[in-house]
Order: C-alpha cells, then sequence, then structure tokens
C-alpha cells in the first residue's frame, strides 16, 4: 500500500502526526491568541477507538513514525491507554509526542512502557519571567526536570525553541551551551504566522541571523549531515555531549522532501502544515467508511498535494488554524 501515501512529487509519507486534543495548560503567545481559541465540541473530537483505526490503517499503509501532538497531548484523559495500544502496533517504529513537559514527570514511566521512544518537549526561555511571559503561565523548573527525567529514563530527547527577535533571541547561546553536557538536541524554529498569533516582520528572526549571533560565541559549530527527510539543519560544538538543528521553514523551506501528514484532533487530514484544505476523516469513519473508501479519501487528497508551501508573506495573508487547532 506505499503507493497510498506517494504523491505525485514522488515523495513517499511515512510520517504521521496525530492531535489528541485543541486543549492546552499553556498559553504560548506564538501558538495560540491570550484569550484562547473556541474549541470543538467534545464529540467532534476524535475518540481513541478512532485514532487507533486510523493509527492501523496509516501504518498499514506504509507508515512507520507517528507523533501525538495537540494542544497539549497529556492532558487527554487517559492517554496512557492510547499510546499502549499505538505503540502495539506492529510495523510502527517510532512513537514520538511533542509536549510542554508540564504533565510529562507524572506520565513518562508509562508512556515510555507503552512505547514512546522519543519526546520534543517545547521551551522557549531559561529565564523564569521570560518563561512565564512567554507561555503566560508559570512552569521552568517543570520542564526543566521534564527533560532530566526523559534522559535518565533513555529516551532520546529534542528540546522545541521558537525564536523571537526582541524576545528570546539573546538566550541562543545558553541555549546552545545545554548540549555542552546533555545529549538533548536543541531546535531553533522560526516564527511561522498562523491565526491569532500575532506575526510580524519585527519579530521575525531568520536562519542566517541565528547563525551569526550563535557563532560569536561558537565559531566552531560545524555542520552534520541530515537524514533524508529532516526538518531540522544539524549542527554540534566539537565535543559537545548534545547537538542544534534549525528549522527553517519559512527562509529555506524543505517542501521537496517533506513526508509528514497530519491528523487534527477533529479527525481532519491536513497534507501540508501551511495548507488550508482539509479532508474530514471523522466525518467518513462515522458514516461507515470501510478501510477502502478511508484508503480513496486519504490517497486523493495526498495526490492533491502541493509541490511547496506559498511563501511567507502569502501564508501571512492567507486563512489556516491558529496552531494549536493543527497540532503542532
Amino acid at each position: 500500500m506505499d503507493s497510498l501515501l506517494t504523491d505525485t512529487f514522488g515523495r513517499r509519507h511515512d510520517y504521521l502526526r496525530i492531535s489528541l486534543t485543541e486543549r492546552c495548560n499553556l498559553r504560548c503567545q506564538y501558538c495560540m491568541p491570550e484569550e484562547g481559541v473556541a474549541l470543538s465540541p467534545r464529540d467532534h473530537i476524535l475518540t481513541f477507538e478512532e485514532i487507533v483505526r486510523l493509527a492501523r490503517h496509516f501504518v498499514a499503509a506504509g507508515v512507520t513514525k507517528i507523533r501525538l501532538t495537540g494542544g497539549e497531548p497529556l492532558v487527554r484523559k487517559n492517554v496512557e491507554e492510547l499510546v499502549d495500544a499505538i505503540g502495539a502496533i506492529d510495523g510502527l517504529e517510532t512513537l514520538a509526542i511533542t509536549t510542554n513537559g508540564l504533565l510529562l514527570p507524572k506520565k513518562l514511566d508509562r508512556l515510555v512502557a507503552g512505547g514512546v521512544n522519543l519526546v520534543n518537549i517545547s521551551l522557549d526561555s531559561l529565564q523564569t519571567e521570560r518563561f512565564r511571559r512567554i507561555a503566560r503561565r508559570d512552569g521552568l523548573d517543570i520542564v526543566r526536570r521534564a527533560i532530566d527525567l526523559a534522559l535518565e529514563a533513555g529516551v532520546r530527547t529534542k528540546v522545541n525553541c521558537v525564536v523571537m527577535k526582541g524576545v528570546n533571541d539573546d538566550e541562543l547561546v545558553d541555549f546552545v551551551s545545554l548540549t555542552q553536557n546533555l545529549p538533548i538536541e536543541v531546535r531553533f524554529i522560526e516564527f511561522m504566522p498562523f491565526a491569532g498569533n500575532m506575526w510580524n516582520d519585527a519579530e521575525f528572526m531568520p536562519f542566517d541571523a541565528m547563525m551569526e549571533r550563535i557563532r560569536v560565541t561558537y565559531p566552531g559549530l560545524r555542520r552534520l549531515e541530515d537524514g533524508p527527510n529532516d526538518t531540522s539543519k544539524a549542527f554540534a560544538v566539537p565535543g559537545f555531549a548534545g547537538r542544534v538543528g534549525f528549522i527553517t521553514s519559512m527562509t529555506q523551506e524543505f517542501c521537496s522532501t517533506c513526508n509528514r501528514l497530519r491528523i487534527t484532533a477533529d479527525g481532519n487530514l491536513k497534507v501540508c502544515l501551511f495548507g488550508n484544505a482539509e479532508v474530514s476523516l471523522r466525518d467518513a469513519m462515522r458514516d461507515g467508511a470501510t478501510d477502502g473508501e478511508l484508503s480513496e479519501l486519504i490517497g486523493s487528497a495526498v495526490n492533491r498535494k502541493k509541490a511547496a508551501h506559498a511563501g511567507l508573506y502569502n501564508l501571512v495573508t492567507m486563512d489556516n488554524r491558529p496552531m494549536i487547532l493543527i497540532g503542532g
């Protein structure tokens, strides 16, 4: 069934991101408006049974990596049971979670036992007051502890930092310094425009500017070899335990090697993070769609995927969901 997930540009999609919830226990300014967002009615959100059905279907079609996102996926009640079910799917190689880390210390052991072998933890500042200002909530100490616990548990750990000029760009070197003793990958993400996140040129810091800032302190930062579908450009300081990466969605897009599909919490398939085209797999399942009919829907959506997103300044004016309603 591999051909089902291969688009007209020859891109084979073996990575599926599933959003479990639109809810979050933070209010990060680059993700959602301060007042929050209008949530879908509860019965519009995919059930665990529907999520597992879709996960099995996509793995049978060739997906080898599933990432659980949100919102904050760990606020979903009984998420550990869902992880158990997805982690048991034959053929799945990587089960990842993207989390803000606040609930991870309480749930980590069960998640790892269920099959989670990669965690991405969002962290945009190492300063207590600034963390509070960006996230509009407290929690820095808990997030730092979550990183340490994930490493102690032997889980591959990445730290995601959205870089905003005049907000947290003066901490770039501090984040790189974390990799001296911690075997983590710190990933710097260009600020991306989504509905309600007040994206603007003044706070946008491109990859080249980040590199210039970092190399003042770490001139030896060297380029590493990337995998064929990596979204992050990998670098490391020689002798450091970890490494750093740069996700350059805005200035140096990587659409030609994209292997990702997304399912929103309310069951819509998005073939591009920045595209507004969606197909409701939830409605199809609830209307009694067979696996064959699901495959037709999925295959048609994948075949409509465009060669690349519309570009930075076009994206600013396009309609799309807020990031929290897409699922990272």
